[in-house]
């Protein structure tokens, strides 16, 4: 067991994600009750992270072992980090690091039911579910695999914090919880590309190996617009303060991104400046969001 290869199969890099997600649902619940008790933000925080850095190494482990992340095409974004293919000794013990990590997110879902309420079991079990099915179930399905990732990270993740907080899911908290639901989605869909030939290969049958790259472009385009749509709806009804429209940037950037999508298709791997503008995006949104609601 080597334990930089434990620790490169969390992905860290990736692991801003689920900080943010919370921001806006800590973002909802400070509408209410301005003074939310810190210790039960950070127990949040831990159970996010936890539940991100599981379907991390799970996903890596079932790649290495699928024999996918040794023909993928590697990106900064995509095609594994090939840690396991470098160091496969440690593939149970990243198997069983994974498993731990659901279990610390589970033990935070716990904690929050005895004290708060027991609606956060059914989101519980959603995220359990897709932490766990992901790779070897959900990568076979379309839609599922369209939606997962947004469900995970906007759906369960904000509304999960906002309820957590305060006992309750308010109309702000599902707006928000949306935004991420698209962006994800994005991220995900976007970072399949310079995989599709090998994620084929070894049976996963997600929305671009199903529908191809125009139609799925077109997903990624009509999912950018629908995020900001939101933004636009909560600055009309001044939800959000007008300096929040800097978020629009991510629009820009997601559009950027559409271009290189419909340009180079397949091959956007090549060209990894439109996948970062992707990253960036899904990132950069929440975050000013975030700060604009609680400042």
């Amino acid at each position: 067991m080597n334990f930089q290869t434990i620790l490169k199969t969390s992905r860290p890099n990736f692991l801003l994600l689920p900080p943010l997600c919370v921001l806006l649902g800590v973002a909802a619940a400070s509408v209410q009750f301005p003074d939310i008790p810190a210790l039960s933000i950070i127990l949040v925080l831990i159970g996010a992270i936890a539940a991100h850095v599981s379907v991390n190494m799970l996903n890596e482990y079932h790649d290495t072992q699928s024999g996918l992340d040794a023909t993928t095409q590697k990106t900064p974004f995509s095609g594994g980090t090939g840690a396991l293919i470098e160091d496969p000794a440690s593939a149970k013990a990243v198997l069983v690091g994974g498993v731990m990590a659901a279990v610390v997110a589970l033990a935070v879902g716990v904690y929050f039911m005895l004290n708060v309420s027991l609606w956060i079991v059914p989101i519980g079990l959603i995220g359990l579910l897709i932490v766990f099915a992901y790779t070897p179930w959900i990568n076979q399905n379309p839609f599922l695999c369209l939606i997962s990732p947004g469900l995970g990270f906007g759906a369960l993740m904000v509304m999960g914090t906002e309820l957590v907080l305060t006992g309750t899911v308010t109309r702000l908290g599902v707006v928000l919880s949306l935004i991420p639901f698209f962006m994800v989605n994005n991220l995900l869909l976007v970072n399949q590309y310079p995989d599709a030939e090998a994620d084929k290969a070894v049976g996963r049958y997600h929305a671009l190996i199903a529908w191809g790259t125009t139609v799925s472009t077109t997903i990624y385009l009509f999912f950018s617009l629908m995020a900001f749509e939101l933004i636009t709806l909560l600055l009309v009804f001044g939800q959000l303060p007008m300096w929040g429209s800097i978020a629009y940037v991510g629009l820009l950037l997601n559009l950027y991104t559409a271009y290189g999508l419909s340009r180079h298709k397949l091959a956007i791997g090549n060209h990894p400046q439109y996948m970062a503008a992707n990253v960036v995006a899904t990132l950069l949104t929440p975050l000013i969001v975030g700060v604009a609601l609680i400042a």
